[in-house]
Formats: structure tokens, sequence, C-alpha cells
């Protein structure tokens, strides 16, 4: 493997060789059970995109709960306060291709319930983040699942159909998934 790469400084080597790095998402959803989704590409397959909930990498020395509220003020522009998140209440590890590497991000997913009509914003997306990712909207669970593109995870409708009919405390673990 190269020692150069275009992920980020905290994708690093595992044993194995495989850049990975530890990930907090937020499954956000609206009053109307709408949930808050991102689509995005890889500048290696620029024809193939997909929806995912907010989220990213978590930082040293940040615990994944603070990684939740930072990525979604950094990439939703929406402030909450760590008594505004649940769970967790999924967690993951998805391997991928991305940048033609292969990556392991292993994920840990909060729940937000916010108000109907909230405003999102774009404008703390890094350069990287607005190179690769196209559009924020909310959509319900049945939206999701009738339009034509991935969605990672794979469950997510079913997992926000869960959520919204209460969580019951218990943290679902997908496993291991690959994502191509």
């Amino acid at each position: 493997m190269s020692a150069t790469t275009s992920l980020g400084d905290d994708w690093v080597p595992a044993a194995d060789g495989v850049r990975e790095r530890r990930a907090a998402r937020v499954i956000v959803v609206d009053g109307t059970g709408r949930v808050l989704l991102v689509r995005g590409h890889d500048a290696d397959q620029p024809e193939r995109s997909w929806w995912f909930t907010v989220g990213g990498g978590i930082d040293p020395g940040e615990s994944a709960e603070q990684a939740a509220l930072r990525e979604v003020r950094e990439e939703a522009g929406l402030v909450l306060a760590a008594d505004d998140l649940v769970g967790p209440v999924l967690t993951r590890t998805g391997i991928f291709e991305f940048y033609a590497e292969t990556c392991r991000q292993h994920e840990v997913f909060y729940l937000a319930q916010v108000a109907d009509a909230v405003e999102v914003s774009a404008a703390g997306w890094t350069e990287a983040e607005r190179e690769l990712l196209d559009e924020m909207t909310w959509m319900t669970p049945a939206q999701l699942r009738d339009q034509p593109l991935e969605v990672f995870p794979p469950e997510l409708p079913d997992v926000v159909d869960r959520l919204l009919a209460g969580w019951d405390g218990q943290v679902r673990h997908l496993g291991v998934q690959l994502d191509d």
C-alpha cells in the first residue's frame, strides 16, 4: 500500500494494511417522520452516489458523542446539546472503496429528534466535503426505500421506522458490512 493517500489524517493503517477510523453518525429525524440525509459520491467514481446519515471521523481526544454533536453542527448547521442525543442506537463496521483505497469505518450511531421544518445548512462543509457531498434532504423511510440510489447502512429505512416507533433502549449491532 502506498504511503500517500487522499484520505484524511484520521484514516490510519490497521495491522492488515487497511486504512480505518472510528466515526460517529447521527440519525436526525423531524416531527413529521423524515430523516436528514446526505448524498455523496467518490471522486474516483463520480457516476455512483449514495445516501447516508450526517457524521464523520472521531477526532483524537474526542468522545463519540462529542464527535456526533460536532459533525451535526459542521455538516448540517444544527446546534444540538448532549441531551438531544439518544443512544448510541446502532453500531456497524463498513468496509468500502473510497479514493481507490479499501477503507474500514467503525461507526456508532445516535438518534436526534428535531422540530418540523428545521433549517439545515451546508455552510460548514470543508473543501473536501464540498467536492464529495452533493446535497442534503429530508426523506421519510418510505421515500428512502423508493428512491433508486444506494443507502448506507442498507437497513436505514427499517432502523428509522423502529426508532420513530420508540427506541427500546437496545443498541442494534449490524456487524461488518461490505458497502460496495
